[in-house]
């Protein structure tokens, strides 16, 4: 007897260490942290610099283009390819040149065409009035970074309500463990007390020691439960695996009064309200394209040429220079614009429905959420009741079984009962909790 004592104290010992090195965590810690590893919040946040670049992409239409170009040429004698192209001069013609003249005028007998040339220019082309082409498509993507940005806040909302759900079930499966453990502990002890006062009847031996299997099966699922929901928790965090958790915040005895107010906005709707706004701004932008642009425009030309490269920048090269307005019209398209313009007309008509289907859904899931809320909370009473009368019902019915008044069968079905009790209590708070987070996810 000694020693077993002594190993109890030294397992309670071991117990004792082990969940000293447990790693405490909030549920406040726990949402923080699976906000920062959610990778859905991750790619929000990067659809969201990925629209604010759009924005200078399009803003950029807006200014001047500055353009060069540099081209080298080799005109090529087919006839004879390696060497310069050259034409032979008559004899004849300087004669007629010289009549003409009146004096002697002398020809080569070939003149040299430069067949080296090389060009180099630069042009400015700055937009005055685009007619809202690049209005409409600027405001486009305005519209499309709100949307992105109320996008990230519904996605945050979203990974928010899961990592609760994750910790009140963690928090959940906790509890039912130790119910579990009492559950199978008192009906150890009331086997205990039955064979303590000698030969015990066989059929309450019999139906004990089936109820003792049965909640033994009950507490082994309960920490396979826990296990899991923990690995789940952990993993969402970003906890080490082998990390042994201790969640600090428990269930709440009392919950307030909600105060909701009616629903009047939410991201979802922020976001298709401004995806409406997109493609209704890029249909007006598409239509646009078959409207002029009215731009101011200058150019400087520099070109050189020579029968060779040695000598081609030695001549009298050439230069060109010019500005002025340019009217750019569109004449025919084949109907592109047009044909854009009603796509992007469609897609505002598909925003505005998914809009409207969303109010109604969305606003019956808050109002259920909140009825659900005080539904709930106005039974908790009444439910807790029942089950402190049935943990009353259990303590009678275990003296009288103790004293060998009652049957094991009576004293299963009375304990079954506050079992299930208990868990219901757990489960009701659970759904109060997640009930009031649903109405934060919408409604805030």
């Amino acid at each position: 007897m000694h020693n077993l004592k002594l190993a109890a104290v030294v397992m309670c010992a071991v117990v004792a260490t082990s969940n000293a090195y447990a790693m405490d965590l909030s549920l406040n810690d726990a949402v923080d942290m699976i906000l920062a590893e959610s990778q859905d919040l991750k790619k929000a946040d990067a659809n969201l610099k990925q629209a604010e670049a759009s924005l200078d992409a399009a803003n950029a239409n807006r200014w001047f283009k500055l353009e060069g170009t540099a081209t080298y040429m080799n005109l090529v004698d087919v006839k004879n390819p390696t060497k310069s192209y050259s034409v032979d001069i008559p004899p004849e013609l300087g004669g007629v040149l010289s009549q003409i003249a009146g004096k002697q005028v002398n020809l080569p007998a070939s003149l040299d065409i430069p067949d080296n040339m090389f060009m180099a220019g630069v042009s400015f082309t700055q937009p005055i009035y685009t007619f809202g082409k690049i209005g409409n498509a600027v405001k486009s993507v305005k519209a499309a970074i709100k949307m992105a940005d109320a996008s990230r806040e519904m996605t945050a909302r979203e990974v928010r309500y899961s990592a609760v759900d994750m910790y009140w079930t963690a928090k959940m499966t906790d509890e039912i463990v130790k119910i579990s453990q009492a559950d199978l502990q008192a009906a150890r002890d009331a086997r205990k007390s039955l064979t303590s006062k000698g030969r015990a009847n066989r059929s309450n031996l019999v139906k004990i020691e089936s109820d003792i299997a049965t909640k033994e099966i009950n507490l082994s699922n309960a920490e396979f439960n826990r296990d899991t929901a923990h690995r789940m928790l952990k993993i969402l965090a970003g906890i080490d695996i082998n990390t042994e958790l201790n969640l600090t915040d428990e269930f709440p005895k009392t919950f307030p009064d909600l105060n909701a107010g009616e629903l009047t906005s939410t991201p979802q709707w922020d976001a298709l309200n401004e995806q409406i706004v997109m493609y209704e701004r890029n249909a007006k932008s598409k239509r646009d394209g078959a409207l002029p642009t009215l731009a101011a425009t200058a150019s400087y030309n520099y070109i050189a040429y020579g029968p060779n490269m040695s000598n081609m920048f030695g001549r009298d090269n050439m230069q060109s220079a010019y500005w002025g307005l340019a009217l750019q019209v569109p004449i025919f398209s084949g109907g592109a614009n047009m044909a854009n313009a009603t796509i992007e007309a469609m897609n505002a008509e598909a925003a505005r429905q998914d809009l409207d289907k969303s109010k109604k859904l969305t606003t019956e899931e808050y109002n259920r959420a909140i009825d659900q809320y005080n539904h709930l909370r106005g039974n908790l009473a009444k439910l807790e009741n029942a089950r402190d009368l049935a943990a009353k019902a259990y303590d009678f019915s275990s003296g009288r079984f103790a004293s060998g008044q009652t049957s094991a069968v009576e004293l299963a079905e009375v304990s079954a009962g506050l079992y299930q009790l208990d868990i219901a209590l757990l489960n009701a708070k659970y759904n109060i909790l997640m009930s009031a987070e649903s109405v934060k996810k919408l409604g805030e």
